[in-house]
Order: structure tokens, then C-alpha cells, then sequence
């Protein structure tokens, strides 16, 4: 049965000719379809005891064929109506057979024989539709023939979102069960496991087409039985429970195949492809990555060292078991012990199986998991079974025998630890196997090949290898075809030779397949006369492949302490083929050499004609991505590497740094200047190139009588000294460069030119501007829109003539000519030369190797616009380094800038971007001490006023904090505290009052602006209003408090209290620190005095202070105490009146006096030099854009902002400024439109970016 939508892939079968049993013509038929079996009984086919049954037809009975034992093979359908047309017919009674004769005999048709087994075998087709796929053409026979280990694979490698899935879904899933073994979940496509339709009718029919093959195989029978068997027992395959309803089933159909090489054992494989109306499981599971370790790489890895070891792992795929929860869509049907008369029972494959589409990956992860788990543990077995598996085939080489011992031990017991069993040992030294049981070990094979000296041979992923002898050979079986297309193919595809060893050989037959489809022949045509010589020569050295040996290891057993590795490629080309061999060459401490062929890759030319060069350039691509899969797969050091190539061009090609290529070949000399460097490119003869035996092809007998396996002779000298490469300029009208028409055009108004060229911002836009104009003037097809980098090249020539016409006019006139420059000429120093119409440096440069851009680099003027646009383009290119780089940056781009580092320097001093990074906060010239501050007053009628603390104290059981108020007279410098009972504005005020009340009336209180301070000038008019008016009037009109408010973020404006806060601190400190415990109200209050008695008894200025004679240091306290801590005597004479009460004012006015006197000669004349901010600078202007430093936020987040209004000083110098910024933060949620605001500060807080 089949079911409906049911997809089945079919060949074609033509030139079919058939004919009746007893009669002599023949038909041909169309094209046929091949099936694996045809739904017909050939119990109801008509046989002499049909005939027999009817009298009318008896007469017929010897014209019907006896019935053969065999199934029907052939269906005639009517698009072969030559076949069915009638020719005689004989009837009978109504609803009685009738008997047709056609060109292929008599046939009966109607009712059969009653008297025949009937099995009621219905067969009914509602509709079939055949859609052929289209022949392979020539060029695809070929890319499928040289795309096995293609070196591409080694290119970047993408996965795809499901392969993704695929492994996190295994990572997070798998699970180790008791015994040992992982266990992982089908990966299904989806998030859910797939509601698939019941499919068991489907596997019942194709059960019972296997019962008939069984029936009919003995040998067959027994193998699968034995296979379902063994199966069950050892737990793979279990009963399958009862469901309950709705859940979802998957019955899969199976059937046996054998291997070539095995017909002793069959393998069942579980199709998993099987559709069921139009869906199969293999279509809702993941693949997943392609986890499995390049064959190319292991057999490489295989050859690195002397002792080769082998194994295998026991049923791979059935060593993982899937997850309880899927196992019901791995159903099966079988029969209980293989007795095909009972009805099958329904089993379920508790195993990943053979067939599956998930299965490879998820062996392949489950293997690497289990390898990277125990990488600690078991460090040499992880490495061997994550890198040299290649799916179940395990392939290592060791350097000892005690080594290989050690491994073998070590994996046998990692792998049994997650249920799998390492077996089939095998070795080229017979020692290691001692540690290795005998059941074990790989099985002895007679070996395949007439050679009598192998005399042990085991095939290691398809290569024979000779364990006695270490090598590997080839052991061809041609069988004997009528030489067509198809045989041809067939043939030449059965070549395995992964490495290439054979590459010569096999391009003989690649060539012959190539002419036949070059010719169109027809894939069973029979082969043209012409070739038939050449096929049968080729084919006869198939035989001669026994013959060809290659040693397993790159170096002898003998060839010890290697020295030196290197890596030598060489390339070559014919108009045959193309092709690149790569060779490893040893040498040791007793300078021995030794070379051996590591891999190698022989293709035809292409159909489509290609010049030599290019087949040339394309071998040497071939070498190139050689190198990458042997750095990548080889894992070991190779101190050098060379490429070798007998192609001069290609050389050029290589080398080229200034021309521009075709599509071509620049797209293949991008690829090897990407994966080499043009220093490794060598030239070598092509006497000497073994590589053209891998272009022109090789017969079997030569193979191992040429250089081809062993590398040139030079490679095996002692030392190997490239011959200088021969020169590599490129050839005048090589077809492969790009032509670049000049156009001359002569402008009248060159400075009008340049003026435009003015108006440009960016180099970039400059160069594409100017490229699209020269465009029109060229009149060439299919030009992209896009410019090209020739075309900018181009225009940034056209530009620099222009400006080296308009300010060098004189130079290029004199270097047109021949002569020298004058002694006046900028470029002078420079040894110009003239190169195209363009002045460039000469120098001393001209043997070296360098570009001709870094050698004589393009003069530039230092005061021109496109100057300017050069050093912003390359300085913005390395991110706004400093002006050495940047000058580094232009030479190297092929620039001379006349004075380039003043240029660069100044351009780097107007750069916004770098003002932003780098540019200091603006400063002013330190302004003029306030008149307040110079000027003889009572003591602190100028006050300077701020805050500080907190400072905790004890209250009751409570902590709270205080806070200091500081005021300092701006003229005495004397301080005077208040404590604060916190930081708000009543508490302010009354400490003002307070003030106020000892010190006397203030005319001016200065201070920052602090938001209790904004609110004390408002909220203190208020109070007044609750004062005494009547007490208080006169004081308030004779001693007005005036409060004078410094910029915003302006500390050192407040310098003189900022100060004396610092010298509080100390004092308290120290002071506090004597006390023990918490500190209460009054006794805070008593430090805060005696501190401020301290710090109003130090010296305001400190000369003399050493000197005994010098009077007594002033200091505050002098003026408002009128005495020292200490007292002395006052200086001067007083007669004794003056010590009565009515005149001691006299004292006091005389030592005022004295204390202001002392004050102008010691402390003001100190103070009048300024300490920094020497020098008058440029004033910030309104709309000079600006950023504002915030010391709590980096600099790349300080808010950008344009001056509107700005404060002069009487010096006419501004200090501070006005601001227009905008909102940090949006107002409202997803509204990110920013409100501006005007804010103030100094100019020592702001950066200036752009200048009005």
C-alpha cells in the first residue's frame, strides 16, 4: 500500500526492448520508471490452467508461457500503445474472460481461475503525476566530482537558527541514565513534539513486502532476524506499551542493505523518510551542525607520528538512548522470535536510530559531550575522541609505543563509563595490542592486493593501509563495462583518495569525461572511436595503482629530534588543468631532511576558454586555502611556510599594490593576499614544479618515479635559499588591468574652480563630487552608481593639480622644464619630483621597496582649504588622536604637508570634537581685590558667610546633627561660628540675629548661593517685620544688610571662607578628640568658640615670625578684642591720666590705629600679587557654544549649552556667564522633546567648543 501524497523518488530506465515468448518481434519502449517493488499477485497472471478452465479457449493453452518463479518486474502501461494493440480477439458468453493476441503474444483477460489461492490483494490508484528531473549537465558531473573534501569547507562557516536550537536543545537535555549511557531527546523543529497522523497501515504493507523478500532469502532471512534479535535482547528495541487515546503514534518501515565490502552482515535501516500523507518524521526533526571531525583533517592528523593506533565504536548510534516521552514515535513492527506466520507485535526503538535525520548529530554531540566532560580526568582520551573520530572510526598517531598503551587504557575507560565499547584495536607496532584483550582486537584480513609483501591490511575511512609495511595503498576492482558516459563516471567517481595522492592519475579520466561532455554525448552512447585509446590506457592503470605506495608517516621511525618544520606549496596551470600539491619537509639535529606529500588537488580547465594566467592565478588560490586546511587540521608548529609558483604574472599579480584588476582575477588575489603574505611567494622552475604533474596529469607507472610524492630536489637540500624572484611589474597591456581614460581639460577660471571646491566640508564628498562629474565625460556601459575607489583615486588627483597649480605655478614651471628650484622655493628641502602633473617628494627613498605613495608622498600647501579637508578627514579616521599621529596618518596616505605639524596643530586646536575631549575649562586674569576687602572697616561690617558639618550630638537618648555657620570678615580676615540646629532658613536667621547682636551691624554678607541662603534674603525681610520696628529703624537706615550672592559652582570666588572652613576643621578635630563621648548642645557650642578664639589668634601674615626683635604677629584679634592671648603691655608711652576712665578711649583709638597701620604694611601689600590666572584672555561672547563641566558626571555627559548673555567686571573682563541648556530629562514619559533653561556660571566651569 502507499499511502495518499505519498513522494517516491524514482531513476529512468531507456532503451528497453522486449519481446513475446514464442514470437520473434521486438519493441521498444519508452523511458521506464524504476520501483522497489510492484504492487502486482502473479497469482493472477493467466497460465495454461487458465486457459483450460473455458472450452473456447483451450486451444490456447500451449500458446501461454509457464508461469516463473519470480515476481513481476514489468509493467506496460498505455503510453505504449504498440505494445497492447489488439490483434486477434476471441470472446465467450457475457461476463466470461476474453483472449487477446497482441505482437507479444496471447494474453487472457477477465475473471481468473476460481480454482487459484485468492488472496484479495487490491491495488487502486486515484491518481499518478511524474515530474522528471532534469539530466546533470556537463559543468555539474564536474563539480560534483571535485567538490568531495573540497578545501572551501575550511572557509567561515554559518549556522542557521535551527542548528542553534538544536544544541542548546541537547546541552540543557541530555542526562546520564544508571547504566552509563546518555540519554538525549528527539529534537524536534518545533517547541512541542510534532501531532503526526497514524501511519501504521503504511508500515504493514511495506512489512509484508520484507516478509516476501525473507521468504524468499534464506541467508537473508537469517542475518535480519539474528540483527532484530539481538536488537531486543540487548534492550535497543522494547514492547511497546499500551497508549492512552490521542496519543500520538509513528510506526517507521524498515529494511536490510549490505555493505560491499560485508555481504555477511546485513544492516536494518529504519526509514525514517517514509511519507504518510505527505509528511515523514525524518520532516519534523533538526539535523543540526555538521559535528563531525573533518575526514580530511583525521587522516592528516593520522600521519604526524611514527605509532599509529585504530579502533572502532561498537553500534554508535544505538549507544544513545532517546528520552522515555519520544520513544512512541519510533515504532516498529516485527515478529516475535522471526516466526513470519504470527502476527506482528508492535515494538519501540528505545535508541537513536540508523536513519534517522537527527541521529548523526546527536551521536556526534553526545560523543563530544561525553569528551569534554571528562577533559580533566582524562586529558590524552578527550583530545583522541573530539578530534580524531571521524563518526565511529577512531584515528591517532603517538610518538611511543608506551604512549599509545597509556591511550588505549585511558579511552577504553572513559568510553566505558558512558556504555560504549572501543573495539577493533589495531597498530602498525604489535606491542601495543598487549593491552588490548584479544576479542578486542581488529581481525586479521588477507590483504586485497597482489603485493605478497602485505601481508596484513586494514581500510582506515576507505584507505587500504598496510600495517607490517606502514603505508597506504590503492587496490582498485574494474569491473568490465561497455565504455559509455555512465561507466565512465561510475568509475572514476569510485577512485577514493581523499589526500590527493592519486590527483595526477584520476585528471587523465576527468579529462575523458570532460571531451565526452564537451561533445554532448549521450550518457549510454557508446564511446567516440578517437577517445577509445586513451580510455582503455587509462583504465589499464588502474591495475598499475597496486604498485603505488605511500608511507603512512610524513618522516621515518628513524628521524628524531626534528628541528625544524616547514610548509612548502607550489601551483602550476596548463590549458589540460590546474592544480596544487603541499609538501611537509623535516629536518633534525644532524641536519637530515626529510620530505613527504601531505595533500594535493588536481581539476580540469574549465569548459568556458580561460587565458593561462588566469588558470594559473587560479591554482595559486588553490595553494593558498591548502595552507588554511593544513594550519587548521595539522595542530602543530611549522616554523615556515612557502608558495611556490613557476608564473611570473602571477607573481606581478600577487605583488601588485598600485593597479587595479578585472573582476577576476582581483577577487582571487584578494583571496590569497588574505590568507598569505606576498614575501612567501617564491618563483620556481618548472622543471622542478611538481605541481605540473597535478596540471598535465600522471600515468599509473609514474606516479612513484617522479618527484610528485616526495617533493623537488631541492627541497630535500640542507638548506633551502629562495632564488631572488625574477621582476614582478606587471606587463605593458596585461588584458587583466583596468584601462583608466584621461580626459584633459582646460579651465580658464582656475580660481573660480577652486572656490567651489571651498564650499565642501568633507574630503569624502569632495572626491565623489568630483568623480561623478569626470563620469560624464566617459561614455562606458554597465557603470555602477556606486564610485569606485579608481574613480576617487582619480578625482583626488584632478583636485591636488588644481591646488598645486595655484599655489606652486612657479615650481611646476621650473620642474616641467628641468630645473632646479630656487633657494626661496618652500619645496627646496623637499627634492621634488614630478609624477603624473603631480609634484611629489623626492628624497632618498627611490631603491626602496615601498609604495610609491610612502616613498614620494603628494606636496600640499599648508594654507589651503582642501589641505584642510585632508588633515580633517585622516585626523577624524584615528579618532581624534594628537598632532604626531595624525601627521604619521598623512604621510602614510601618501601627503606632504608643507609645515604639516603647525598646520595639524592648529587645526587640532579648533577641532570641536577634541575641545570636547581634551580642551581645559576656561580661565580669566585673577580680578581686582573688592574695595571691601582693601579698605579700612569694623570688623566684620564685609562678611563672607557658609556652612559646614554636620557634626552629631547627643540629646536625651537621641542623636542628632548641627551644623557650623561661618562668617569671616572679608577685611581682618576674623571668623566668627554659630552653630545651626539644622540647615534651614529659620535656623539661619536666628543665628544671623545672633551674629548680628555680638558683632554689630553687617552692610554686606556675601556667600554662595545655597538654597537656604536664596530663601534667608526674602524670608529676612519678613522677619524684620515681627522686630521692634522703633528699636530697630535706626539701626536698619545706618548699617543696611545688603547680601551679595557669588555665580553658581563658583567656589573659588568664596576662597577666603573656603579657607578658614578648612582651618575649623583641623581645629575641631583635634579639639573633639579630647573629649569622650557624644557631644551635647553647649558643649558643642563651647568648641565652636574656642576654635574661633584659635583660628582669630593666628598670624595674618608670617614674616619675622622667627625674628625676637619683630614685634608681636598680627592677627585678628588684635582689632576685635584689642588684645592678644597673651597680654602685654601696649606699645607706646602713657602718661598716668591716661589710665583714668574718661580717657582710656584713647588707648583703645591708639591701638586701632596701630592694628590698621600694621595691617597696610604687612597683610595688604602680601596679598595684592596674583597667585595664578596671570594674563588677560579671550572673553566669552554671547552664542559662543560652550559645555559645562560637572564634577559628578564624565566629561562625555557634561550638557552642552550657547551663551546668551555674559557679566563684565570693571576691568571689562568676563567671569561669569549666562547659559541656555537644555532638560536633562524628559518631562513626561516617551516624550523626549527638551525644554531649555537659562543657568549661570563661571567661566572657570565651561569649555568652549565653537567661537561666535
Amino acid at each position: 500500500m502507499t499511502a495518499a501524497d505519498t513522494v517516491i523518488t524514482s531513476k529512468i530506465a531507456c532503451g528497453l526492448q522486449i519481446r513475446g515468448f514464442n514470437t520473434g518481434t521486438s519493441i521498444q519502449l519508452q523511458q521506464a520508471y524504476t520501483r522497489n517493488f510492484i504492487p502486482v499477485d502473479k497469482s493472477h497472471i493467466p497460465t495454461t490452467k487458465t486457459a483450460l478452465q473455458w472450452p473456447y479457449l483451450k486451444h490456447l493453452a500451449n500458446q501461454l508461457p509457464p508461469l516463473q518463479d519470480c515476481e513481476v518486474g514489468l509493467l506496460i502501461g498505455y503510453n505504449c500503445p504498440s505494445a497492447l494493440a489488439p490483434l486477434e480477439v476471441i470472446t465467450g458468453n457475457e461476463n466470461e474472460p476474453f483472449a487477446q493476441r497482441t505482437v507479444l503474444g496471447w494474453s487472457i483477460i477477465g475473471l481468473t481461475n476460481p480454482h487459484l489461492d485468492r488472496k484479495g490483494h487490491q491495488s487502486l490508484v486515484h491518481r499518478i503525476s511524474v515530474k522528471e528531473v532534469p539530466l546533470p549537465s556537463a559543468t555539474d558531473v564536474l563539480k560534483v566530482l571535485e567538490s568531495d573534501f573540497s578545501e572551501r569547507s575550511y572557509e567561515d562557516k554559518y549556522v542557521s537558527q535551527d542548528d542553534v536550537r538544536f544544541v542548546q536543545l541537547l546541552s540543557n537535555s541530555i542526562l546520564q541514565r544508571e547504566d552509563g549511557h546518555y540519554e538525549m531527546p528527539l529534537p524536534f523543529k518545533g517547541s512541542s513534539p510534532p501531532s503526526l497522523p497514524n501511519n501504521k497501515r503504511l508500515a504493514l504493507v511495506r512489512l509484508q513486502h520484507l516478509k516476501k523478500k525473507l521468504q524468499a532469502n534464506k541467508q537473508y532471512y537469517d542475518h535480519y532476524t539474528s540483527f532484530m534479535e539481538e536488537t531486543i535482547s540487548k534492550g535497543d528495541a522494547e514492547l511497546a506499551p499500551s497508549i492512552s487515546e490521542g496519543e500520538t503514534l509513528w510506526y517507521i518501515p524498515h529494511h536490510g542493505v549490505y555493505h560491499p565490502r560485508k555481504p555477511d552482515k546485513v544492516r536494518v535501516v529504519f526509514d525514517c523518510s517514509a511519507k504518510f500523507r505527505g509528511i515523514s518524521l525524518n520532516d519534523s526533526l533538526l539535523t543540526g551542525p555538521d559535528l563531525i571531525n573533518s575526514l580530511v583533517g583525521v587522516l592528516c592528523r593520522f600521519r604526524k607520528e611514527t605509532v599509529a593506533v585504530v579502533c572502532d565504536i561498537e553500534r554508535m548510534f544505538h549507544q544513545f538512548y532517546v528520552a522515555p516521552e519520544h520513544r512512541n514515535y519510533l515504532r516498529l513492527l516485527w515478529w516475535e522470535d522471526g516466526q513470519l506466520q504470527s502476527e506482528p507485535k508492535e515494538y519501540r526503538m528505545a535508541v537513536h536510530l540508523f536513519g534517522a535525520a537527527s541521529s548523526p548529530g546527536c551521536a556526534n554531540f553526545g560523543l563530544k559531550y561525553l569528551a569534554r566532560q571528562h577533559k580533566d580526568n582524562f586529558p590524552s582520551a578527550s583530545a583522541f575522541i573530539e578530534k580524531n573520530f571521524y563518526v565511529d572510526d577512531g584515528l591517532v598517531s603517538v610518538q611511543s609505543i608506551e604512549e599509545a598503551k597509556n591511550l588505549i587504557i585511558e579511552a577504553q575507560k572513559l568510553c566505558k563509563g558512558a556504555g560504549l565499547r572501543l573495539h577493533k584495536f589495531n597498530s602498525n607496532q604489535r606491542d601495543v595490542l598487549s593491552c588490548v584483550s584479544p576479542s578486542e582486537r581488529a581481525t586479521t584480513t588477507e590483504p586485497l592486493s597482489i603485493n605478497p609483501d602485505m601481508t596484513q591490511n586494514e581500510r582506515v575511512l576507505g584507505i587500504q593501509w598496510s600495517i607490517e609495511d606502514d603505508t597506504f595503498g590503492f587496490n582498485i576492482d574494474v569491473k568490465h563495462y561497455p565504455p559509455t558516459r555512465r561507466t565512465i563516471l561510475s568509475v572514476v567517481a569510485s577512485l577514493f583518495d581523499p589526500l590527493g595522492f592519486l590527483a595526477p592519475f584520476i585528471l587523465g579520466g576527468k579529462c575523458i569525461l570532460q571531451e565526452l561532455c564537451r561533445r554532448g554525448n549521450g550518457w549510454d552512447d557508446p564511446l567516440p572511436q578517437n577517445l577509445l585509446p586513451r580510455w582503455e590506457e587509462w583504465k589499464c592503470g588502474l591495475q598499475r595503482l597496486k604498485e603505488v605506495t605511500i608511507p603512512r608517516c610524513y618522516h621515518p621511525q628513524d628521524f628524531d629530534n626534528i628541528i625544524r618544520v616547514e610548509l612548502h606549496h607550489f601551483s602550476d596551470a596548463s590549458n589540460v588543468g590546474y592544480g596544487a600539491c603541499s609538501y611537509l619537509r623535516y629536518k633534525n639535529n644532524n641536519n637530515q631532511v626529510h620530505c613527504n606529500l601531505v595533500m594535493a588537488k588536481a581539476r580540469v580547465a574549465p569548459t568556458k576558454v580561460h587565458s593561462i594566467p588566469r588558470l594559473e592565478l587560479s591554482a595559486a588560490v588553490t595553494s593558498a586555502k591548502l595552507s588554511t586546511v593544513l594550519k587548521t587540521e595539522l595542530e602543530m608548529k611549522i616554523d615556515r611556510e612557502f608558495f611556490w609558483t613557476d608564473s611570473q604574472v602571477v607573481l606581478a599579480y600577487i605583488n601588485n599594490e598600485a593597479r587595479r584588476f578585472h573582476v577576476f582575477v582581483a577577487n582571487r588575489v584578494q583571496v590569497i593576499r588574505a590568507n598569505t603574505d606576498p614575501s612567501q611567494w617564491h618563483y620556481v622552475d618548472t622543471t622542478q614544479n611538481p605541481a605540473d604533474h597535478a596540471s598535465r596529469g600522471l600515468h599509473a607507472k609514474d606516479i612513484s618515479s617522479t618527484n610528485w610524492l616526495s617533493g623537488p630536489r631541492f627541497l630535500w637540500e640542507e638548506e633551502v635559499l629562495p632564488a631572488p624572484n625574477p621582476p614582478t611589474e606587471l606587463l605593458v597591456g596585461d588584458p587583466e588591468v583596468k584601462s583608466v581614460q584621461a580626459f584633459a581639460t582646460q579651465v580658464s577660471e582656475q580660481r573660480d574652480v577652486l572656490n567651489r571646491l571651498s564650499r565642501f566640508s568633507t574630503w569624502t564628498r569632495l572626491i565623489k563630487v568630483v568623480a561623478r562629474i569626470k563620469r560624464l565625460g566617459c561614455k562606458l556601459e554597465h557603470q555602477s552608481e556606486l564610485v569606485t575607489v579608481e574613480e576617487r583615486k582619480e578625482a583626488a588627483k584632478v583636485v591636488i593639480k588644481l591646488v598645486q597649480q595655484d599655489t606652486f605655478s612657479q615650481e611646476l614651471r621650473l620642474l616641467r622644464k628641468g630645473n632646479s628650484l630656487p633657494r626661496s622655493s618652500p619645496l627646496v628641502r623637499l627634492d621634488p619630483i614630478l609624477d603624473d602633473g603631480l609634484i611629489r617628494v623626492g628624497g632618498r627613498l627611490k631603491a626602496s621597496s615601498l609604495d610609491l605613495e610612502l616613498k614620494h608622498p603628494v606636496v600640499l600647501p599648508k594654507d589651503s582649504h582642501v589641505t584642510r579637508l585632508i588633515l580633517s578627514h585622516y585626523h577624524n579616521q584615528i579618532c581624534h588622536q594628537g598632532r604626531n599621529q595624525t601627521l604619521m596618518e598623512i604621510r602614510a596616505n601618501g601627503f606632504w604637508v608643507i609645515g604639516g605639524s603647525k598646520s595639524i596643530a592648529k587645526y587640532i586646536h579648533k577641532c570641536v570634537q577634541c575641545r570636547k575631549l581634551r580642551r581645559s575649562t576656561e580661565e580669566q586674569r585673577m580680578s581686582e581685590l573688592p574695595k571691601e576687602r582693601v579698605e579700612v572697616s569694623a570688623p566684620f561690617t564685609y562678611c563672607g558667610m557658609d556652612c559646614f558639618g554636620p557634626f552629631i550630638i547627643k540629646k536625651g537618648r537621641k542623636e542628632c546633627k548641627r551644623y557650623g555657620l561661618i562668617l569671616t570678615c572679608l577685611s581682618s580676615r576674623a571668623v566668627h561660628i554659630e552653630m545651626l540646629e539644622d540647615m534651614t532658613t529659620d535656623a539661619l536667621i536666628n543665628a544671623l540675629r545672633c551674629f548680628i547682636s555680638l558683632r554689630g551691624a553687617v552692610s554686606q554678607l556675601h556667600c554662595d548661593q545655597g538654597t537656604n541662603f536664596v530663601g534667608a534674603k526674602n524670608e529676612f525681610k519678613e522677619a524684620l517685620k515681627q522686630c521692634d520696628f522703633k528699636t530697630l529703624e535706626a539701626f536698619l537706615a545706618d548699617k543696611q544688610c545688603e547680601f551679595v550672592f557669588n555665580a553658581p559652582s563658583a567656589s573659588h570666588a568664596g576662597g577666603i571662607w573656603e579657607r578658614q572652613i578648612r582651618t575649623i576643621r583641623s581645629v575641631l578635630n583635634l579639639t573633639a578628640a579630647r573629649c569622650s563621648g557624644r557631644l551635647d548642645d553647649a558643649s558643642l557650642r563651647t568648641l565652636f568658640y574656642e576654635a574661633m578664639a584659635i583660628v582669630n589668634s593666628r598670624p595674618l601674615v608670617v614674616n619675622g615670625i622667627d625674628d625676637p626683635s619683630s614685634p608681636e604677629p598680627l592677627t585678628p584679634n588684635h582689632l576685635i578684642l584689642m588684645k592678644s592671648k597673651v597680654a602685654l603691655p601696649p606699645p607706646g608711652k602713657f602718661v598716668k591720666e591716661d589710665m583714668y576712665a574718661a580717657k582710656r578711649w584713647r588707648r583703645v583709638q591708639y591701638l586701632t590705629e596701630q592694628f590698621w597701620s600694621r595691617w597696610k604694611k604687612e597683610y595688604l601689600l602680601n596679598v595684592s600679587t596674583r597667585q595664578k590666572w596671570h594674563v588677560p584672555r579671550r572673553n566669552l561672547k554671547v552664542d559662543d557654544i560652550v559645555i559645562i563641566k560637572e564634577d559628578t558626571l564624565p566629561r562625555n555627559q557634561w550638557q552642552l549649552g550657547r551663551v546668551i548673555e555674559t557679566t563684565e567686571s570693571a576691568d571689562g573682563l568676563v567671569r561669569r556667564v549666562k547659559v541656555r541648556v537644555g532638560d536633562r530629562r524628559p518631562t513626561k514619559k516617551y516624550d523626549h522633546s527638551l525644554k531649555p533653561s537659562v543657568i549661570e556660571r563661571p567661566i572657570q566651569k565651561l569649555v568652549l567648543l565653537m567661537e561666535n
